[in-house]
């Protein structure tokens, strides 16, 4: 049997490049070992692959290494096949997940991902992530990922990560995500992910899950907007709503 293929670029606009998903249909579920191997040879930070259950959809992610629990951009980009490939005919399409059932809204080419909130919590850096950076952060949080602040945009964007000493350690599904109150958007952000075959991605969708809270806290601000300081790029609307989040972008399908 074969199946269509759609690599799709999320979180994009004119200045950036966004990050880029393959998304798959599928009508049963192939073994967990099938579903990986065509992620590592899909190459790209994230591959989702859907069923339609009938009164919605089943969504699983896989980088090139391992299925995880919640992926911002692979559920935008299913979401966006769904309305231009598919012609979805609802503007609100449900998805169940690993993290439950996850809603999008799209509008006016927007797609509005309702997730749940992450707040980190205070929390010491490991050696293996101290030792691997060359500027080291201000504050440090913990939720599914390491959450490291720091003083301004300049910072998050001459950050060098050391591999060699990074890799030592195993967060499982989580990463580092270092950020700081942005000089043009509200914050910035980039995200790094140990022992993984695509080290920084570009645009990361889940993290903000914590950035939203956080910085919305410390901004006194409900709706925020971000950008993520890869060499893709992306951007990213976001509003807190306390126990969830909306994170919001644009997506297009590669020709």
């Amino acid at each position: 049997m074969t199946y269509e293929i759609y690599r799709v670029n999320t979180f994009v606009s004119k200045v950036c490049k966004g990050n880029p998903a393959c998304v798959i249909a599928l009508k049963k579920w192939l073994s967990d070992e099938k579903l990986l191997q065509i992620a590592k040879e899909n190459g790209v930070p994230e591959t989702a692959f859907f069923i339609d259950n009938g009164n919605g959809f089943h969504l699983r992610w896989f980088t090139p290494d391992l299925e995880i629990d919640l992926c911002g951009h692979a559920t935008l980009a299913t979401a966006h096949v769904l309305k231009s490939i598919f012609n979805h005919s609802s503007d609100t399409i449900k998805f169940k997940t690993f993290s439950g059932e996850l809603i999008v809204s799209c509008k006016n080419d927007f797609y509005y991902l309702n997730f749940p909130s992450r707040k980190g919590r205070l929390a010491s850096l490991p050696k293996e992530i101290e030792l691997a950076l060359n500027i080291q952060p201000k504050e440090v949080f913990k939720a599914r990922d390491y959450m490291l602040v720091y003083e301004n945009e300049k910072q998050i964007n001459e950050l060098k990560i050391n591999r060699v000493v990074f890799d030592q350690i195993n967060l499982g599904h989580g990463g580092v995500v270092v950020t700081a109150k942005g000089d043009i958007a509200d914050f910035v952000s980039r995200f790094f992910t140990p022992q993984a075959t695509i080290l920084e991605d570009p645009v990361t969708g889940s993290s903000h899950c914590t950035l939203i809270p956080f910085w919305s806290s410390r901004l006194c601000k409900k709706y925020l907007e971000a950008f993520q300081l890869s060499q893709r790029g992306g951007y990213l609307i976001c509003e807190d709503k306390l126990d969830r989040v909306i994170i919001a972008g644009q997506a297009s399908v590669e020709l």
